[in-house]
């Protein structure tokens, strides 16, 4: 059995994969949560069984530990596994990482570098291959970065236009994030439109608790939501997406603090903000009651897809496809239908009955009639790190 253990490290958790990175198909996956904390657990699927243990885990060396003994027990055995690397998934590379790369010192120093750009996400990053280094010294460690997708956007893309020292000093432009997600789906909807990579104009909705939209090009990104961080774009679970910039001046002059505006901005606004509720089920079931909040966090939530879906169709100079994934894209099919059905003026054409009840599948969501398609793609960001990591492996 080839396969990739993929690891996504967090600060108290660590989520792991084994995975064929040739087929996608998924040999075992687990989930450590609560490390460093009371009551910690270590949750391993395989074979359609789950396996659940509750102990302590002080660290991520203990989680790396929990998850080879898991293995170990349940399958499938790591030592009679071809594990041809293990790919860790890394939030921020910076303009430093536009593939993923051999992790080694240097990896590490950039990495630790880039700790300020994501400081909820990185140092987890880095625990988690610390503790694997440590578990499986002779195996290969890939790191394979949520920003690098996007490293090809121009620079009119990339650039905000604010002061040099900014711009050169505090590295700040927009990076954009779930780019191992919209690299899969973009590829994938080729296969299934049965068309190149290289002749598709695709806008990618990516969208679940966190949300991106990003321009795809001939494979290439050309412009993304997401910016400097993940607050940028789209209407989020907990996050605002695009606001002025004015407004945290604002509320600072009338006695709010950063810290006490950042905690909002990440964690209090969004769906959350809009209507005291950060799950879009329940956004939904509210609404279908007639609550007014549900409603209106639903159109602003429609209205900002379409305005970015628009804008990046002129950005590419032209629109072939329109892909909806992640939790919310895969599995609501209102939301589709209401942004499908305002995007008329580009001739897209929804075809009601595919998309009615669709949910986690595969589907194209428009009539043939439609100039441009629509698909529902899951996305699958563990075969994406896996099949990057073999890739990095053998090129190596």
């Amino acid at each position: 059995m080839r396969a990739v253990l993929v690891v996504n490290a967090g600060s108290s958790s660590l989520k792991y994969q084994l995975v064929d990175p040739d087929t996608g198909e998924s040999h075992a996956k687990g989930l450590v949560d609560r490390i460093g904390l009371p009551q910690g657990s270590i949750k391993h699927e395989v074979g359609g069984h789950k396996h659940v243990r509750e102990l302590e885990v002080p660290d991520h060396v203990r989680a790396i530990e929990l998850l080879e003994e898991a293995f170990a027990e349940h399958g499938p055995d790591l030592a009679e596994v071809d594990l041809i690397a293990v790919g860790h998934r890394v939030v921020h590379g910076g303009q430093d990482f536009a593939d993923p790369v051999v992790i080694d010192d240097s990896v590490i120093t950039a990495v630790e570098r880039l700790v300020p750009l994501a400081p909820l996400h990185n140092p987890g990053n880095l625990q988690g291959i610390a503790a694997t280094t440590r578990i499986f010294p002779d195996i290969p460690l890939v790191a394979v970065f949520d920003t690098a997708f996007h490293q090809s956007m121009p620079e009119a893309a990339s650039t905000y236009a604010v002061p040099r020292e900014w711009r050169e000093e505090r590295r700040v432009r927009r990076y954009g994030f779930h780019g191992t997600s919209h690299a899969y789906v973009a590829r994938r909807v080729a296969e299934l439109m049965e068309r190149p990579e290289a002749d598709l104009k695709t806008v990618v909705l990516h969208l679940g608790n966190g949300a991106s939209a990003t321009a795809v090009d001939g494979g290439r990104s050309v412009d993304t939501s997401m910016g400097l961080t993940p607050l940028e774009g789209l209407v989020m679970g907990t996050r605002p997406g695009d606001l002025d910039p004015g407004i945290a001046g604002h509320l600072i002059a009338h006695g709010k603090t950063q810290a006490e505006i950042d905690h909002a901005l990440s964690k209090e606004s969004g769906l959350l903000g809009l209507t005291g509720s950060a799950d879009f089920r329940e956004v939904m079931e509210r609404r279908a009651d007639g609550d007014a909040d549900a409603a209106l966090a639903f159109d602003v939530v429609v209205h900002r897809l379409v305005k970015y879906v628009g804008a990046y169709a002129a950005v590419l100079g032209g629109l072939d496809a329109i892909v909806f994934t992640a939790g919310v894209g895969e599995n609501d099919d209102e939301v589709r239908a209401a942004v499908l059905e305002r995007l008329g003026v580009f001739g897209v054409e929804l075809d009601r009955a595919a998309n009615e009840g669709l949910r986690g599948e595969e589907a194209r969501i428009t009539t043939d009639a439609s100039a441009v398609q629509a698909w529902v793609v899951p996305t699958n960001e563990e075969w994406e790190i896996a099949r990057q990591a073999s890739e990095v492996v053998a090129g190596g």
